[in-house]
């Protein structure tokens, strides 16, 4: 097993860090605060505390995939929306963290391939090799570049993200279904903000305007398993028994004051609470120890 320390380092090189205080990925991105509200669809099947339908609270954070803190938003690039509904917004205790991509297909399943894809993709030389030898990995490529995974969106409020994993949802009753998560825009042109965003910061500079203006929202959207879709394969297509809507997640501000006095946020994909379990995606498993390395070396800063 690829030790987290190695992987952070790996990474790290990609985007010529270390970059002191930075994430390893998802370096670049703005803090936002806001509300969770279920829908009674989703009480049925989840008793987990966010999905009793009471509004919850959420921090939000959209990214730029790119380790590196002063990655331009013109840029082709996965952006990320990371999603922690949390009983009080000042702590993540009790806490569950989704975190979704623009890319709707994982291209490998081990952490060490990952890493090693993190490598090749950065050299356009030695990509062709990596997938000569990983198959699989080109199949998903292509299906991002199908869905313009890493175009510039217009906005992250007109994105569409997909938490990779999935996720093991009890009922009330005692019944266990898998499932997996889409984060739906629900606005678009009609709601877009005065003026032009052009610039290195652009979609940071595009979201705060918008949300001055009002809420930004999305559908969270389950997909329930089939017999047959394999919840613990990252890569793996489902064909899903049903879908629906898992309740509306609402961004109404920015919340500026993270990790400005030192304090350190985690979106811990593995932070679950009573009514979800995780699947035994190794993706899914390593990364609460990567996070944790990470997290270290940020809270560490200049060394």
């Amino acid at each position: 097993m690829l030790e987290p320390r190695e992987a952070i380092d790996r990474i790290s090189a990609v985007y010529r860090g270390p970059h002191p205080g930075s994430r390893a990925l998802h370096a670049k991105g703005s803090f936002h605060t806001g509300t969770f509200t279920a829908t009674d669809e989703a009480a049925a099947l989840c008793r987990a505390a966010p999905f009793r339908g009471d509004p919850v609270p959420v921090l939000v954070r959209w990214s730029n995939a790119s380790g590196h803190p002063r990655s331009r938003d013109t840029s082709q690039d996965v952006r990320g929306m990371a999603v922690s509904f949390r009983p009080d917004l000042a702590t993540a205790a009790g806490a569950f963290d989704l975190l979704g991509q623009t890319a709707p297909r994982f291209p490998v399943r081990t952490p060490e391939a990952f890493v090693a894809f993190t490598e090749a993709a950065a050299k356009p030389a030695t990509l062709p090799l990596f997938l000569a030898r990983n198959p699989a990995a080109g199949l998903a490529l292509l299906a991002n570049a199908r869905a313009r995974s890493t175009a510039p969106p217009r906005s992250f409020a007109e994105a569409t993200y997909f938490p990779i994993h999935a996720y093991g949802w009890t009922s009330p009753d005692g019944d266990r279904s898998w499932v997996r998560f889409t984060l739906a825009p629900l606005g678009g042109a009609a709601d877009r903000p005065e003026g032009t965003y052009e610039g290195r910061d652009r979609l940071h500079e595009e979201i705060r305007a918008r949300l001055a203006e009002g809420p930004v929202r999305f559908d969270l959207r389950v997909t329930v398993a089939a017999p047959g879709d394999d919840p613990d394969d990252p890569m793996s297509v489902w064909k899903g028994a049903r879908e629906l809507s898992a309740g509306v997640v609402e961004v109404t501000a920015e919340d500026p004051t993270r990790e400005t006095a030192g304090d350190i946020v985690v979106f811990d994909p593995t932070r679950v609470v009573d009514g979800i379990t995780l699947s035994d995606d190794p993706i899914l498993r390593y990364r609460a120890a990567a996070y944790s390395e990470s997290a270290a070396r940020r809270a560490a800063g200049p060394t």
